[in-house]
């Protein structure tokens, strides 16, 4: 999703009455799950898990008794990102589609905290501590991807597949080291700059939303634009505003970037199979003045496939960055194909 934020601040979520539920105050994690009106595909239910600073949300397809799939969602974007994709992939799974804080219908993090990579990470074991999941797979989209690639070097007991969509497991600072202090300074004085600000918050009619978020995202087309804008806006008495933080900022002053010194270790410690797959015309670099470079993507690819061996799969599809979204039917199969498989070679 874009840089454009429509401008002003973000607001505190907010949702339609026929959504809205009490948030527990309790720290322990509680879930409670709601029907709101039917939608296409087969979506069964929503999910709110209570966290301290309010809540992650989170849609359901599939029968519980499936083996689980946690979905994870790129930079300012929501879990409607997979609404297109889910409905093709083989119906004996159990998807959820989460929020990251911040995002979507899920709680902004508390006044005076950041949103750092690790915190995402840190989400993602909440949601399936809460769910009691022992083991399961991750499908994420790039930089869900790459939370996910974290959370499986980090808990690698507990996931069985992990599905990169135009993503890399981590972020290799591959030229980017020094630059590695200006984004933290950025990212502080972002941070800052945002909590002192009075600026009210901008409110757009729907096709004025609509269009600003075409015009910084060449990548989504119309359809897939509203549907991300559908839990990404919330509606006000004179128009929409967005729903997401606006202390998020760029990927690169949140993303924990790691080097090659440490990079093979990390992928040492996966025991997950990894399918990659990378839209041709998708993003090569999480800094898009450096997307022409495709040193990094290669050198990531050449190291999984010499630690990881037949436990690794890498394969290229026609379109751009949301693929998943714009045309599901591209990816669909291969994802398919690799969730049914005892191993990545029997694709």
């Amino acid at each position: 999703m874009p840089e454009w934020d429509g401008g002003g601040h973000a607001c505190p979520f907010t949702c339609p009455s026929y959504l809205r539920l009490t948030t527990p105050r309790s720290p322990v994690s509680r879930l409670h799950h709601w029907h709101p009106r039917p939608r296409s595909g087969s979506l069964t239910s929503e999910m709110k898990l209570a966290v301290p600073w309010g809540h992650i949300a989170a849609k359901l397809w599939g029968s519980r008794q499936g083996p689980p799939v946690l979905c994870l969602h790129g930079w300012l974007d929501n879990a409607n990102s997979f609404d297109r994709l889910i409905p093709l992939l083989p119906k004996d799974f159990h998807y959820v589609a989460m929020d990251f804080g911040g995002h979507g219908l899920s709680s902004h993090y508390s006044p005076g905290l950041p949103y750092y990579q690790q915190n995402f990470v840190i989400e993602v074991q909440r949601v399936v501590a809460a769910l009691k999941w022992n083991r399961f797979s991750i499908m994420g989209h790039s930089f869900g991807g790459i939370v996910g690639g974290m959370y499986s070097c980090t808990f690698p007991e507990m996931v069985d597949k992990l599905i990169l969509l135009d993503a890399l497991p981590c972020a290799l600072d591959y030229k980017e080291s020094e630059n590695l202090l200006t984004y933290k300074r950025r990212m502080i004085e972002h941070t800052l700059q945002i909590e002192a600000s009075q600026k009210p918050q901008r409110v757009l009619s729907p096709e004025e939303m609509l269009q600003g978020f075409l015009k910084n995202n060449s990548h989504v087309g119309e359809e897939c634009a509203r549907l991300l804008l559908q839990r990404g806006t919330t509606q006000v008495a004179t128009g929409l505003v967005l729903s997401r933080d606006r202390r998020i900022t760029l990927p690169e002053y949140s993303i924990d970037f790691i080097s090659r010194d440490l990079l093979v270790p990390f992928i040492r410690k996966l025991q997950a199979h990894i399918l990659v797959i990378k839209a041709m015309q998708g993003f090569y670099n999480v800094r898009r003045e450096n997307d022409a470079d495709k040193e990094a993507l290669n050198l990531v690819k050449d190291i999984l496939k010499s630690v990881l061996k037949e436990w690794f799969q890498y394969t290229e599809v026609p379109g751009n960055h949301y693929v998943h979204m714009n045309q599901p039917q591209h990816v669909a199969g291969i994802i398919g194909s690799f969730l049914k498989s005892s191993t990545p070679n029997q694709l």
